[in-house]
């Protein structure tokens, strides 16, 4: 089925003076405009495109790739201001539109801000919201600790870092997680630590249990590869050293080494770890 406001494989049919027109399926005739056709595309030919509406509400396709599609987060910037609402800059030729009735606040020129984008049911226009809450922790969580997880960090609070969970849920890094700074819109990897009793989510930038010997190793593997196969930090350094080096605690960057010693991958040095070629 042809999806608005996704990536679809499609068709082309016929060759005209405006362009390509491409099978929609369900959704007919689409159109990919001259400017984006090449020699290669004949009748018969598929081509991957982005499918949403013109500034005219008529179906289109493009072959650029918007910064989010439909039913996703993403965190962008205000380009204009209008009687009807903010318009985003999310990397196609026609803006973003947050309604008024979808900002949390005013939105202004210039400012980026969290939104989520979804497909209008009346309109078949692709619009957005900055009323995240009502898009996130609809379901029970169905995560399991441990589990790795794309993250998209929203803000912080006194405890720690907010961020959405595989675009479907929040969740919470404490602060004593964090070994680095964390920007809001910025997108990382993380772990589930634990889900509470009222379905609220912790969260790790860390590897747990054996995934976390087996992840701080190969990052310490990276690490030695980089520095020409030695780095100064041994079981006598300082976690505060240990961490600015490796950005890992000196619990996990023990058990990681003594694993990789194991393995006989590392030798373990007076004044520091060599990697064994």
């Amino acid at each position: 089925m042809v999806q608005i406001g996704k990536i679809n494989q499609l068709t082309v049919t016929e060759i005209s003076q405006f362009g390509a027109f491409l099978d929609g399926g369900n959704l007919g005739k689409i159109l990919l405009p001259k400017r984006y056709t090449h020699s290669g595309i004949k009748p018969g030919t598929t081509q991957k495109v982005f499918i949403y509406l013109d500034s005219d509400d008529r179906l289109v396709a493009t072959t650029e790739t918007p910064k989010v599609m439909i039913d996703r987060f993403a965190f962008l910037k205000v380009v204009a201001v209008t009687p009807v609402g903010a318009f985003l800059d999310w990397g196609l030729q026609k803006d973003l539109l947050v309604p008024f009735r979808e900002q949390k606040q005013k939105m202004q020129e210039g400012h980026s801000y969290l939104v989520y984008t979804y497909l209008d049911d009346a309109t078949k226009r692709i619009v957005a919201s900055a009323k995240i809450d009502k898009f996130l922790d609809n379901v029970s969580p169905q995560f399991q600790p441990g589990e790795k997880v794309d993250l998209l960090i929203i803000g912080s609070t006194n405890l720690g870092v907010k961020a959405i969970i595989n675009q479907t849920h929040s969740g919470l890094i404490y602060n004593d997680e964090i070994n680095e700074a964390l920007n809001t819109g910025q997108r990382i990897t993380g772990y589930i630590k634990r889900i509470r009793e009222d379905d609220k989510i912790d969260l790790s930038l860390s590897a747990i249990g054996i995934n976390a010997i087996e992840e701080n190793a190969r990052q310490l593997l990276h690490k030695l590869e980089q520095n020409s196969g030695f780095l100064p930090v041994t079981d006598h350094s300082s976690p505060q050293e240990i961490k600015l080096v490796l950005k890992m605690s000196k619990k996990a960057f023990k058990k990681a080494a003594g694993s990789l010693y194991k393995q006989k991958k590392i030798n373990m040095e007076k004044d520091g770890i060599r990697l064994i070629r």
